[in-house]
C-alpha cells in the first residue's frame, strides 16, 4: 500500500508547498479570480474551498483556524462577511476552474482561471485619470515625448553614442550623425579609390 500520494508535490518540499498554496489562496479570496496552471488551480481549489467553509460556520474558533491558514486579517474578515453571506445558501463548490486555451509562454503549461462562483463583475480595465489634470496640460509634454519616439526609434542609442549632438529629424536623424546612403568616403589624396595607374 503507498502512503502519501494524496496531493501534488510540484516539485516543492512542504514548507515551499504550503507557503505558495496560503499565498494563492488568498489571491483567489482578495481578487476573486486569478489566471494560473490548470494544476494548481485544482490543488488551489480545495484550499479555498475549505477556508470558505470555515467563514460560513462563523464560531470564534473557526476565526481562529482561518487566521492561522491564512495569516492576513483581511482575508479573515472578507470569508467570515461578505464570502459567508454570499454562499449560506450553498453546500459547496464556491469555486470553478476554466481552461485557457492560450498556454504560457515559456514552458506550454496548460493555463486555467480559477475564480469564485457568483462573484461580481469584475472591472480589469485601467482607470481614466481625473479632468483636472488633463486641463492643467500636465500630459501635453509627455504626449509630445511619445511622438519623438514614435518618429525616432533610436534616438535613444543614438544619445548613449554621441551624447552632445541633438536628434533632429524624426526617423533618420541629423544630416551630421548619419552619412547619405549614396555618398562614398574618398581618401585623403583627392583621388578615387581605385586609382591605380593613371592613363
Amino acid at each position: 500500500m503507498k502512503h502519501n500520494v494524496d496531493g501534488r508535490k510540484f516539485g516543492r518540499n512542504t514548507s515551499h508547498r504550503k507557503a505558495m498554496f496560503r499565498n494563492m489562496a488568498n489571491c483567489v479570496i482578495e481578487k476573486e479570480q486569478i489566471v494560473t496552471t490548470v494544476q494548481k488551480a485544482k490543488e488551489i481549489r480545495r484550499v479555498v474551498d475549505r477556508l470558505i467553509t470555515l467563514g460560513k460556520s462563523g464560531l470564534p474558533a473557526s476565526r481562529r483556524l482561518a487566521f492561522d491558514r491564512t495569516r492576513d486579517n483581511e482575508v479573515v474578515s472578507k470569508l467570515f462577511t461578505t464570502l459567508a453571506e454570499r454562499y449560506k445558501a450553498r453546500a459547496g463548490g464556491y469555486t470553478r476552474v476554466l481552461k485557457v486555451a492560450d498556454r504560457r509562454w515559456g514552458d506550454a503549461a496548460e493555463m486555467a482561471v480559477l475564480e469564485l462562483v457568483d462573484h461580481p463583475v469584475i472591472d480589469r480595465k485601467r482607470k481614466a485619470k481625473p479632468a483636472a489634470e488633463v486641463a492643467e496640460g500636465a500630459e501635453a509634454p509627455v504626449a509630445d515625448k511619445s511622438d519623438a519616439k514614435a518618429n525616432d526609434p533610436f534616438g535613444r542609442f543614438r544619445k548613449m553614442f554621441n551624447p552632445k549632438s541633438k536628434v533632429k529629424g524624426g526617423a533618420h536623424g541629423s544630416a551630421s550623425s548619419m552619412p547619405k546612403s549614396g555618398a562614398r568616403k574618398t581618401p585623403a589624396g583627392g583621388g578615387s579609390s581605385k586609382s591605380g595607374s593613371s592613363s
